[in-house]
């Protein structure tokens, strides 16, 4: 790898395991920065490695786009950002990361049983669906905890 502080498309792709499609995406989200060579080729700061680390951090704990972005532009320009901005930023997570955890556990406590589907294939659905009464409450597996039913 060269010594230069910008990296090539390929070679942040490679670091951070985004696909090219997925950084030229997200530098039209916003999400990062390119400069252009008198080529007119990409060149990433070295610093967006650790901005891309962060969006799939976020999309992973189930962040959207445009949460993303909002968190990313509290970041401060001319300077990669501390420990300390990280952290104010995933600080946000925690409470949805509990949220997450708690509904994972549900779910993984139930897999032996009603998972919420509604589909009264078990004896305890029956029970728990008598006449698929969770049909009147929308799509989905309307008894998974909110935080597994979100779209991803």
């Amino acid at each position: 790898m060269r010594s230069t502080n910008r990296l090539t498309v390929s070679e942040v792709s490679a670091r951070s395991g985004f696909a090219p499609s997925a950084l030229r995406f997200y530098e039209r989200q916003g999400l990062v920065r390119a400069v252009r060579t008198s080529g007119n080729q990409r060149r990433y700061d070295r610093s967006v490695l650790r901005r891309l680390a962060f969006v799939r951090a976020a999309r992973n704990v189930g962040l959207s786009l445009e949460e993303i972005a909002a968190a990313l532009a509290t970041l401060p320009d001319g300077r990669t950002p501390t420990r300390s901005d990280w952290s104010r930023l995933s600080r946000t997570w925690r409470q949805r990361l509990d949220d997450q955890i708690a509904a994972l556990t549900k779910l993984r406590d139930g897999l032996d049983s009603c998972i919420g589907c509604g589909c009264l294939s078990l004896r305890t659905c029956a029970m728990q669906n008598p006449a698929d009464m969770a049909a009147a409450a929308g799509p989905g597996a309307t008894y998974l905890p909110a935080a597994l039913r979100r779209a991803t």
